[in-house]
C-alpha cells in the first residue's frame, strides 16, 4: 500500500474503534446512574401502580435508572424478565413474585451472578434463595383486622368463607392472621377456602359455588379488592346484598365506593408507595455497604365508612 494512503486508513480505523467503544456501555445508563431491575407481579393493579410510584420517587432522590416490568401473574414471563436483569448486570433486583416458589430458581441464578436481590409485597419462600430485604405490609396483622371487623359485622356468630389465592406468600400471611384472630370466636365457623387467583371474574365464580353450598352464609373475606368485589359481584346476582357481610383488602377506589354505598364493610388499607421506597432505601443501604434488616413491615389500618383510616385492636 502506497504511504500516503496510511493516514487515511488510521483515521478511519480509529473512527471505527471509537464507535464500537460507545456502543458497549454493558448495563451503564448514559448518565452512569446505577440500573435497579424491577419485576412487579402485575402494573394493572393500583396497589402496585402506587408500589412502582414509591419506588420511582426514592429511585430519583439517590440517582437510579428503574428498568421496571411486571409479571402479569406469570411466572414463567416474570423469570425471563429476571434473567434479563441478570444478563444486563444491574446493580440490584426488586421482585415482587407471581409465585413465592417456583421464582426460587431466578433468585438463585441472580444470587449466583452477584447480583442482591430484594421482595417488595410479596416474599420468596423457596429453599436456596437468598433475598436481602423483603419489604411488606405487615399481612398477619392485617388479616388479623379483617377477621375481627367481619366478626363484628355479622354480629360474632355465623358461616363465613375466605376467597383465597394460596400460591402468593403475602397472602398466605393475611389468611393465617385471619384464622388465627378468628379463631377466639368461637361462634363463627370458616366453613369454606377456595381461590380466586387474586382476580375479580375468577373470584366471582368461585363466590358463586361458595353462596351454592352455603345458603346460610354470612359473610366473605377476599384476600385482595378483586376478591372481595368479586364476592360482592356474587352476592349481589344472589339477591343476598346487605345479608352477607364482606371484608377486603387494599382499599382501591372501587371497594371505597362500595364500602361508602353501603355494600361491603370495611377493607384494610396498605401502604404501597411506603413499601415502595422503604425498598429502595434499602437497596441504597445495601449497596453503600450497611447492614440491612432481612425484614420491614409496613403497619396497615382499616378502612370503613365515612371513616379515616383507624387501626383496629385485635383479640
Amino acid at each position: 500500500m502506497p504511504s500516503r494512503f496510511l493516514p487515511v486508513l488510521l483515521a478511519v480505523l480509529l473512527f471505527v474503534s471509537t464507535l464500537f467503544v460507545a456502543g458497549c456501555g454493558g448495563s451503564k445508563s448514559k448518565s452512569d446512574m446505577p440500573v435497579i431491575g424491577v419485576s412487579l407481579l402485575t402494573r394493572t393493579h393500583t396497589f402496585y401502580q402506587d408500589l412502582e410510584a414509591g419506588l420511582r420517587a426514592a429511585a430519583n432522590e439517590h440517582g437510579y435508572e428503574l428498568l421496571v416490568n411486571a409479571g402479569e401473574f406469570d411466572v414463567a414471563k416474570q423469570k425471563d424478565q429476571i434473567e434479563d436483569f441478570i444478563v444486563r448486570g444491574v446493580s440490584a433486583i426488586i421482585v415482587s413474585p407471581c409465585d413465592s416458589r417456583s421464582i426460587g430458581t431466578s433468585i438463585q441464578a441472580a444470587n449466583e451472578a452477584g447480583i442482591p436481590v430484594f421482595t417488595a409485597d410479596i416474599a420468596c419462600l423457596a429453599d436456596g434463595a437468598e433475598v436481602v430485604t423483603h419489604v411488606a405490609s405487615d399481612n398477619v396483622e392485617g388479616g388479623k383486622l379483617a377477621a375481627q371487623t367481619l366478626a363484628e359485622a355479622i354480629g360474632g356468630a355465623g358461616k363465613i368463607a375466605i376467597i383465597d389465592h394460596p400460591e402468593v406468600e403475602s397472602v398466605i400471611q393475611r389468611v393465617a392472621g385471619f384464622e388465627a384472630e378468628m379463631a377466639d370466636w368461637t361462634d363463627i365457623e370458616i366453613v369454606a377456602k377456595l381461590t380466586g387467583r387474586g382476580v375479580k371474574d375468577v373470584a366471582f365464580r368461585t363466590a358463586e359455588d361458595i353462596l351454592q353450598g352455603h345458603p346460610d352464609l354470612d359473610g366473605f373475606f377476599g384476600i385482595n379488592d378483586d376478591s372481595a368485589l368479586g364476592a360482592l359481584a356474587a352476592v349481589e346476582k344472589a339477591g343476598k346484598q346487605g345479608r352477607v357481610k364482606i371484608v377486603g383488602f387494599d382499599a382501591v377506589p372501587e371497594a371505597r365506593a362500595a364500602i361508602e354505598a353501603g355494600k361491603m364493610v370495611g377493607d384494610v388499607i396498605q401502604q404501597p408507595e411506603e413499601i415502595g421506597k422503604t425498598t429502595i432505601q434499602a437497596v441504597a443501604d445495601y449497596l453503600a455497604g450497611k447492614q440491612v434488616p432481612q425484614q420491614i413491615l409496613i403497619p396497615c389500618q382499616m378502612y370503613m365508612a365515612n371513616d379515616e383510616p383507624v387501626a383496629v385492636e385485635t383479640h
